[in-house]
């Protein structure tokens, strides 16, 4: 009996709400606080695929967006630890006043919406400025590091309002919660698979619905969407930001569950890494980005535990091979051999190889909807 794609999806999504739930009665609290930080990975990921498998949009600069939501948060830690007073870091390098910027963040409610929106902010400024002018590919690849690195040197620069190298650290609370303590900390993970959860099917809706077509569409052929009357400029602003604030939610969630930020964790080395996680899981795969930003990562982890002095060889290794051989990543090749044996009756507008679907919807909407219209 063929497996439909809806209920594939729906098994999916509850064993990994199954297996994220009872990890804390199997790992130890070492272990767990590492799946939840993989977790806070799988979000970006998850964010990162919507722009660049289905829409196209190679970002290599979403640290930058993962960062500045953790500073949000991790500035309003610093701020209730320091209990009134300058954090010690300001007093250090001779600031005698709280910056105005740091203000707002004083409110556990403010920080949380500004670590959303700093980050769809700046993304909206890079993509409406670019998108408009029709600068795209490895162009804008390009500009995205571009922004990795003016971004680290500035945080990095102005260490008497962001801590320099060292970053963000020495928490305490959250909520009148002690962060350090493991209740609190189991906590905080059973909010991040939550969330996991929530993005996951949220993307999945996504991509399904007639945004996702219209996207995929961007893609494969911009100029034909263009053609047939859509604006692929709105489309892909908003892609783009929203993927920015994923990126930023994340930052909130990692914060919490690992204590520190620093600029090193927005540099361009981490940046290229979340598009890795996607390459690896599936390119124009949800499901796809959060197995690869975690398997990804543990075998990363598991590498450097075992071998200390080959890891990063073996961990390239991984890479070369993945992208040489299973160049749809893990669930796309998964894919191809369940289609081939008649197991799971694909939609093609979820894979990379889309033109046909392309072909038939473009049809579709000439067929409804006058040329000269501009949505």
């Amino acid at each position: 009996m063929a497996i439909t794609n809806t209920k594939m999806k729906i098994v999916f999504t509850v064993i990994l709400l199954a297996v994220m739930l009872a990890a804390p009665m199997f790992l130890s609290e070492f272990r767990l606080s590492l799946l939840g930080k993989f977790l806070c990975y799988a979000i970006i990921a998850m964010g990162l695929d919507l722009i660049w498998g289905y829409t196209g949009i190679l970002s290599l600069g979403h640290g930058v967006y993962f960062g500045l939501g953790a500073y949000c948060m991790a500035m309003h830690l610093k701020l209730v630890a320091s209990h009134g007073e300058l954090p010690d870091f300001m007093s250090w390098s001779g600031v005698d006043k709280l910056p105005w910027f740091w203000a707002p963040f004083q409110s556990a409610g403010v920080t949380l919406l500004l670590a959303i929106l700093v980050p769809v902010a700046v993304a909206f400024v890079l993509g409406y400025l670019t998108f408009r002018n029709r600068i795209k590919g490895s162009f804008f690849a390009i500009l995205s590091q571009a922004l990795v690195i003016i971004t680290v040197t500035l945080f990095v620069g102005q260490q008497g309002y962001t801590g320099g190298t060292n970053g963000l650290t020495n928490f305490e609370t959250f909520l009148g919660m002690n962060v350090g303590e493991p209740s609190t900390k189991l906590i905080f993970y059973y909010i991040t698979a939550f969330v996991v959860i929530g993005t996951l099917i949220l993307c999945q809706w996504m991509v399904s619905s007639r945004l996702g077509k219209i996207l995929v569409a961007i893609r494969d052929a911009e100029n034909r969407v263009r053609f047939i009357g859509y604006n692929p400029v709105t489309y892909k602003v908003f892609i783009y930001c929203f993927s920015a604030a994923l990126s930023g939610l994340a930052g909130i969630l990692f914060v919490l569950q690992e204590g520190i930020v620093s600029p090193a964790q927005m540099g361009i080395v981490p940046s290229i890494e979340m598009v890795l996680w996607v390459a690896i899981g599936g390119r124009g795969t949800v499901y796809g980005a959060v197995l690869g930003a975690v398997i990804t990562n543990s075998a990363k982890t598991s590498f450097s535990e075992a071998y200390p002095e080959w890891w990063p060889i073996i961990l390239g290794a991984m890479f070369i091979v993945a992208v040489l051989f299973f160049p749809k990543g893990l669930v796309g090749t998964i894919q191809d051999y369940c289609e081939k044996w008649g197991l799971y009756p694909f939609k093609k507008s979820n894979l990379l190889n889309s033109s046909s679907s392309l072909a038939k919807y473009t049809e579709m909407q000439s067929d409804k909807e006058p040329a000269h219209t501009t949505k």
